[in-house]
């Protein structure tokens, strides 16, 4: 969450900007963006893995009976995904645990380190949220094919509807197969970014005098929403990557 920059207009009205905290630029220097600069977006992504190897390798290295608090902060992670993939999966996907907590641990990082003043966002960017998303649709689309070649297919064949609607909703589901990486990574990015708009625009109320104590506390309120939105868009992101993984093993209707 960048810091709120409020100018004051010709007309001497506050001006702002809350979309300025979601420009990506370089680290080092004042050039432009090429394919190899090194970005605040890359970064903080840096930032994020850096965060999930201190807890999840640095902070349990030495493992004990009785638990350290970072310790019990990574098991807790651990077994919350692992019992969602065999809940929602069944057990047969808890080979493929490790890729889906990957993604859960490196999105919920990536989102809280956002909330820190002066921040960047990573997930606020398509661009970032289109690659997991992606990543996700092509993932699940070869392992169906590899697990049940062309039988995936009935996965777009609803056998239980009468035959005359079964071409219609075939051609249904086919088109929400193809839609969702794209709804996938939308509402990730979508979300993110509306809620730190909305806190830099309460920030720059803040500078009014009048408001400013209203503003502090609807800070406040939107700053505690946010980490609870920075979590659950998360645990939404895994538990469709869930889904889409329980539709490739197991394609029938």
């Amino acid at each position: 969450m960048a810091t709120a920059v409020d100018d004051h207009g010709e007309g001497g009205g506050l001006v702002f900007h809350p979309m300025d905290q979601f420009i990506i630029e370089p680290v080092f220097g004042d050039g432009a963006v090429g394919m190899f600069t090194f970005t605040n977006i890359a970064l903080w992504m840096l930032l994020a893995v850096a965060c999930v190897v201190g807890l999840m390798v640095l902070g349990t290295s030495k493992r004990a009976t009785v638990p350290s608090r970072t310790q019990s902060v990574a098991e807790l992670a651990y077994g919350f995904i692992y019992k969602m993939v065999e809940d929602v999966t069944g057990k047969d996907a808890v080979k493929y645990f490790p890729y889906i907590f990957t993604l859960f641990i490196f999105i919920v990082f990536s989102n809280f380190l956002a909330l820190i003043p002066t921040s960047f966002s990573p997930t606020s960017h398509i661009a970032v949220t289109a690659v997991l998303g992606f990543g996700v649709f092509i993932a699940v689309t070869v392992l169906g094919f590899v697990k049940n070649g062309a039988s995936f297919l009935g996965l777009f064949w609803v056998s239980s509807a009468p035959l005359a609607l079964r071409p219609i909703l075939a051609v249904i589901e086919l088109i929400s197969y193809f839609v969702r990486p794209v709804s996938h990574s939308i509402r990730l990015a979508g979300n993110i970014m509306a809620g730190h708009a909305v806190l830099k625009v309460f920030a720059g109320f803040a500078a009014i005098t009048v408001v400013a104590p209203l503003s502090v506390l609807g800070i406040t309120a939107i700053y505690a929403l946010e980490v609870l939105v920075g979590f659950i868009q998360a645990y939404v992101f895994t538990i469709l990557t869930c889904v889409y993984l329980k539709d490739a093993l197991h394609p029938s209707h």
